[in-house]
């Protein structure tokens, strides 16, 4: 990829610069490397969290059924976009680098919106999951079968990889005719694409691949939502809807968390607002760093049998005496 590369001049297009150039954290120029810190610790703690909740699945053969196995594959999400964040968010806590290659930055790129579409492919699948059980609950062991979580599964990965691959190719040789500065402190789809020269090719594709994620998910959770509210509303006691709506809890706070910072620095961008850089900024680790901390935490004290079987297994053993 880097025999395409060459440099700009503000007269000419080129196929792509050598190097871009990352924002830091407003504000820490002068002092990088003391934030390393916080970010080393959310890294692990992420890590630690999903890894749990990974292990625990794996182990108890009770766990191994959908809604779990949805939980399995939205915690591979969170570990793979917070590691595919961490090289230049860390190049820039320890060594204050903000160029990257355009081979490397493309290639984060890549990885962070695979995982990034894939945690919001698992958001929607699971929505299903919680509509089928609490609107078909008869129904719902024959309709959701291994065949069908298969074919989910299918479905995801050519979404994540399939629709995806050609993106950092079709980056690579559209015509770049802004300084080749980005806005956030790791390299991001709509970020790059904004610097290529009007009409270069590949638009149309790169919006219709954000768009067909981003903004068809979230339209189909609310839908799937408004079928359980309708059906909740149906049930006779308080009791048995606070029943009902403790299976969604957790899923909705993991909703909301990944989407209200992605809809806002959307609005944002598009309205133009006012907004301090800091205030964007800080509102994008927000919305990439946040969730794969705080998703097992949500999910281990919400479901119950999660929490019991982590808390069994954690338990020392007792030998019995012969």
């Amino acid at each position: 990829m880097s025999t395409f590369l060459t440099h700009s001049t503000p007269n000419a297009s080129t196929s792509m610069a050598p190097t871009f150039l990352l924002v830091g954290l407003p504000g820490l120029s002068a002092v990088p490397s003391w934030w390393a810190v916080p970010l080393i610790t959310v890294y692990l703690l992420s890590a630690l969290g999903n890894g749990a909740i990974l292990w625990i699945i794996a182990l108890e053969p009770t766990l191994h059924r959908p809604m779990y196995f949805f939980l399995f594959l939205l915690s591979m999400s969170d570990v793979g976009l917070s590691t595919a964040l961490m090289p230049t968010l860390l190049g820039l806590a320890f060594a204050n680098t903000h160029a990257v290659s355009a081979s490397a930055c493309l290639l984060q790129m890549f990885f962070v919106h695979v995982f990034s579409v894939m945690e919001s492919s698992v958001l929607l699948a699971m929505a299903l999951d919680r509509a089928l059980a609490i609107c078909r609950p008869l129904h719902y062991p024959t309709l959701l079968t291994n065949g069908v979580i298969s074919k989910i599964c299918v479905a995801i990965a050519f979404r994540c990889l399939g629709l995806h691959l050609p993106l950092p190719f079709l980056l690579a040789h559209m015509p770049y005719c802004r300084p080749q500065v980005l806005t956030h402190s790791y390299c991001l789809h709509p970020d790059i694409a904004r610097l290529a020269c009007p009409g270069g090719g590949g638009a149309v594709y790169s919006l219709f691949v954000v768009l067909s994620a981003m903004g068809l998910d979230p339209l189909l959770i609310l839908f799937s939502y408004g079928l359980i509210g309708r059906v909740l509303q149906g049930l006779g006691s308080c009791e048995d809807r606070w029943k009902a709506g403790q299976t969604c809890a957790a899923h909705l706070s993991a909703v909301l968390l990944f989407y209200v910072p992605m809809v806002l620095l959307a609005l944002i961008d598009r309205l133009r607002m006012p907004i301090p850089q800091p205030a964007c900024t800080l509102l994008s680790y927000v919305h990439f760093l946040l969730p794969p901390l705080i998703n097992p935490i949500l999910y281990s004290v919400k479901m119950k049998e999660i929490r019991e079987r982590i808390h069994k297994r954690l338990q020392p053993r007792k030998v019995g005496c012969a």
